[in-house]
């Protein structure tokens, strides 16, 4: 298999199980694009998707019930599907759209074989046909309010959106997500200097990271306030007498 070059500079919406994926419904019903939708195992029953990611092997949806609640749901994609599935292995059982994820040209081409989980194959799919841009909603891993309960696998995802990030790749993830502490409030995001009295911020200005002490950004906030009414033209506000 070669790269698609149709991919190349694209935006592509990756969506998983976990509860930030209500996020992309939002995102949708804003008019957000993306070029292509790739979903992750039985999310692909929920949500209209270009491609489908599920490594497991397909004996273990059609001989098994070990994938509990998504078994049902993976078995008629199986069976009876029209978008490409990426797996591990081929299954004649399966209709002709399952597809043997390029495991031998990604690990050489990218020189890397760590891939624990299948979000992790999806990232690096798009990091190997040179995606423009990710949009990550429901790869959550680790859930807020419960520091003793995590996925597996979190790691492995954070360390190749390293790598697509370096690539040039524009990474965004859903607001509640704990992936890459992007939940994490922003004053809580720089160790150590999250105990200052006035702690450093992480911000984007002029298009550069950099980071600013909370008093400056605040103060910069409320001086740029926008009164809808007064300022608002440019946000095109819907009036009353067209509800």
């Amino acid at each position: 298999m070669k790269p698609i070059k149709k991919l190349k500079g694209k935006t592509v919406g990756i969506v998983g199980l976990g509860s930030s994926q209500l996020e992309y419904n939002l995102a949708k019903s804003h008019s957000q694009h993306f070029d292509e939708v790739w979903a992750i195992n039985n999310v692909a029953s929920v949500i209209y998707h270009d491609r489908v990611f599920m490594m497991d092997p397909p004996a273990r949806f059609l001989d098994t019930d070990n994938a509990g609640g998504q078994t049902e749901g993976i078995r008629k994609l199986l069976l009876k599907h029209d978008k490409p599935i990426y797996t591990c292995v081929d299954d004649e059982r399966c209709n002709e759209n399952l597809m043997e994820y390029p495991i031998a040209e990604i690990v050489k081409d990218l020189n890397c074989h760590y891939l624990n989980n299948t979000v992790a194959y999806a990232i690096a799919f798009a990091l190997w046909n040179q995606v423009g841009c990710l949009k990550l909603f429901g790869i959550d891993f680790s859930y807020k309010g419960n520091l003793h309960f995590a996925e597996a696998g979190r790691a492995c995802v954070e360390f190749w959106l390293c790598k697509c990030s370096e690539a040039g790749m524009q990474i965004e993830v859903a607001s509640s997500s704990g992936l890459l502490d992007t939940s994490i409030p922003l004053n809580e995001k720089l160790y150590g200097y999250h105990r200052l009295d006035d702690p450093l911020l992480p911000v984007l200005k002029d298009g550069v990271l950099t980071v600013q002490k909370q008093s400056a950004f605040e103060k910069k906030v409320t001086e740029e306030q926008i009164l809808i009414g007064r300022h608002d033209e440019h946000l095109k506000p819907v009036e009353p007498n067209k509800w």
